[in-house]
């Protein structure tokens, strides 16, 4: 009898502390939300790309899960999409908080990066690992605004101050900062005039035969967001891939349109911008390719576009630019015309700046952009 009370009484003690190991692990779960996504791909050999979101305007927030949703889905690819996040909310989005990216360290197992960002000032320690990726000379593409991805305060005491936009300073082959040094261009002007006259693709002759052109033609890419300015030539062996057509809206303009009343259709080709400045007359290239060295580091390839906010990439055409690159980028080869319909739910906003607390309020979580369905 009292082996079997001992036995009892075990049991109930075993069955508490299983218990309170649930609650725990439960507890814990609740206050780790989620602060990076990982899609897998095709098997545990699957290439890694990681993707880094973090921008005011252009909404890579929301471009990006989506561009990973479609490499992983349709072509086989792990990917891991990064957020800007202010460190006393994790999990939830705040591209406007510009000094932390959490997820960074999975660079040092990535064999691919995708940057969107703007004008970020990130730690040493985050920072080390995108100069470590770098410096071993792994292929990278930007978008849009990645070609001012980086900007740090004249007083920084930074060890990587010289990857902002504006650097000018003892490091020479960093005029210019990331942008200049490895995407090709830093942050210069807008070329069209911004919300009021969109950008239409055009394949450079010499880019005809490219494979980032395959399954695209003239004016399959657009986007609402502007052609940027850019100086001619671009630098080292760069080479253009498409020019951006500054096109007019036909359409009124509308603040509650996610296009803000320019279309895909529009037809007519500008004359100047709003500063009237010809706009045409040059063709202004809007995707290209290039490669890099950091200062004692590894060779690498770039792939660069400057299209691509989340409302551009509701046009099959800009997604498939998007795709390609990566493939490119990784010396893998392009697919004839690459699978890039939608995966699941995708309803963009409009590219704006939105007011420091917008975030905040809306509690957006980086979970919210998880689901596949």
């Amino acid at each position: 009898m009292k082996n079997l009370i001992y036995i009892f009484i075990c049991c109930v003690l075993f069955a508490c502390k299983e218990d309170k190991k649930a609650v725990a692990e439960t507890t814990q779960q609740v206050e780790s939300p989620k602060e990076w996504l990982t899609f897998e791909g095709d098997g545990a050999d699957a290439k890694h790309i990681v993707l880094i979101s973090g921008d005011e305007e252009y909404r890579s927030e929301e471009a990006l899960p989506q561009l990973a949703k479609i490499l992983s889905q349709h072509h086989g690819f792990r990917c891991t999409v990064l957020f800007a996040q202010n460190p006393e909310t994790p999990g939830i989005i705040d591209a406007n908080y510009v000094n932390n990216i959490p997820g960074l360290e999975d660079l040092e197992r990535a064999d691919m990066m995708v940057i969107f960002t703007r004008f970020r000032a990130l730690p040493d320690e985050q920072m080390k690992y995108i100069d470590d990726y770098l410096m071993a000379g792994n292929p990278v593409m930007g978008i849009r605004t990645a070609t001012h991805a980086f900007m740090f305060p004249k007083d920084s005491e930074s060890s990587y101050s010289h990857y902002g936009n504006y650097y000018k300073g003892e490091k020479k082959e960093w005029d210019g900062g990331f942008g200049r040094l490895v995407l090709g261009e830093h942050w210069i002007a807008h070329h069209g005039h911004h919300k009021q006259q969109s950008q239409r693709g055009m394949v450079f002759g010499d880019a005809k035969d490219h494979p980032i052109t395959n399954g695209i033609e003239d004016g399959d890419v657009w986007g609402a967001s502007d052609v940027y300015e850019v100086r001619l030539p671009l630098p080292g062996d760069a080479e253009p891939i498409l020019y951006g057509q500054v096109m007019n809206r036909k359409g009124e303009y509308d603040v509650t349109d996610i296009h803000y009343g320019m279309q895909p259709s529009d037809d007519e080709l500008a004359a100047v911008n709003n500063e009237g400045i010809p706009v045409n007359e040059v063709k202004m290239p809007i995707a290209w390719t290039k490669s890099y060295q950091l200062p004692g580091g590894k060779e690498g390839k770039a792939f660069t576009t400057t299209v691509g906010a989340a409302s551009d990439m509701l046009i099959e055409g800009t997604r498939r630019l998007l795709v390609n690159g990566v493939f490119w980028t990784m010396g893998m080869e392009v697919p004839e015309k690459a699978d890039v319909t939608l995966v699941g739910d995708f309803d963009p906003t409009r590219f704006e700046f939105r007011d420091e607390n917008y975030y905040v309020e809306k509690g957006l979580k980086v979970e919210d952009f998880e689901s596949l369905k």
